[in-house]
């Protein structure tokens, strides 16, 4: 654009709002104040959080998810920025009733219902995804845990969010647990969850599906737990150029660490492995 017609869009502008136009430039020429930089930086912090959870998180979890960084942020400062950037939680899908109105389908009842403790091994799984941020794009992990020791047993990563990624997840996690007939695996009700594919893949091996109520994140709340802590002891304090990097660092937490060493509190501070060892003596 020209500097006349730059100037001419300036004073129409100025005309409209009522202000001269050494007023504007003097407003533009004006520094941030201390407390206009610092909501930048947090709203940086804001986005993260935010884009990690798959655009779904309001303003309360945004604000835990600072506070576990150590920011001394409020709710309220997070909803303000939040709400000045169009950032807004995912709470579900609202239409009116017609021709096809009326509850959503549900492929599969919450069997589980919130029995996140059950007595043995291999008697329920929970299964879920994550999304990790890396130079080169979006890094998706699907991961599948036991529920009685908390481990995970079986995981997968790629650079798509297709069916495919949750399939090698639960076919590692079938692989080396070799499963009984009719034990129960847990998920939300996303769409790899309730294609054809899994559902198959369910039946051909005697798993029982069991979904999540639409809009009931605390259904599988032991999963999105297993994610906070990977994101916070691992994730957040570093910076993956590649997804390669990002795959190492994950695979290495998950195999190295949580599993083998972690101390866990479900597990009166035993590791997963261990504590599945000394059950099964």
């Amino acid at each position: 654009m020209r500097d006349h017609e730059r100037e001419f869009q300036v004073r129409s502008m100025c005309r409209v709002l009522g202000v001269h136009p050494s007023g504007y430039y003097a407003w533009r020429r004006a520094p941030l104040s201390a407390r206009a930089k610092d909501d930048r930086r947090v709203l940086g912090l804001i986005k993260q959080s935010w884009l990690e959870s798959g655009s779904v998180y309001g303003y309360r979890k945004v604000a835990r998810d600072l506070r576990d960084l150590g920011e001394r942020c409020g709710k309220h400062r997070v909803a303000r920025l939040m709400r000045g950037e169009g950032l807004r939680a995912q709470v579900g899908y609202r239409r009116r009733p017609g021709m096809r109105g009326g509850k959503p389908a549900v492929v599969a009842d919450n069997h589980l219902a919130r029995q996140f403790d059950p007595v043995a091994a291999n008697r329920a799984w929970v299964t879920d995804i994550t999304y990790i941020r890396t130079h080169e794009g979006w890094l998706y992990l699907a991961a599948v845990m036991d529920l009685f020791s908390r481990k995970i047993v079986g995981w997968a990563m790629g650079s798509t969010l297709h069916t495919d990624l949750v399939l090698q997840a639960l076919m590692m996690t079938v692989w080396r647990r070799k499963p009984p007939a009719g034990l129960l695996i847990h998920s939300d009700q996303g769409p790899q969850y309730t294609g054809h594919d899994w559902q198959d893949f369910l039946t051909a091996h005697g798993l029982v599906s069991s979904m999540s109520r639409r809009g009931n994140c605390h259904d599988n709340a032991v999963a999105e737990s297993f994610f906070q802590l990977l994101k916070r002891e691992r994730i957040r304090r570093r910076i993956y150029a590649t997804r390669d990097e990002a795959k190492a660092d994950v695979f290495n937490y998950i195999e190295m660490f949580y599993n083998t060493r972690r101390q866990h509190g479900h597990n009166d501070g035993l590791p997963p492995v261990e504590f599945e060892k000394r059950q099964s003596i």
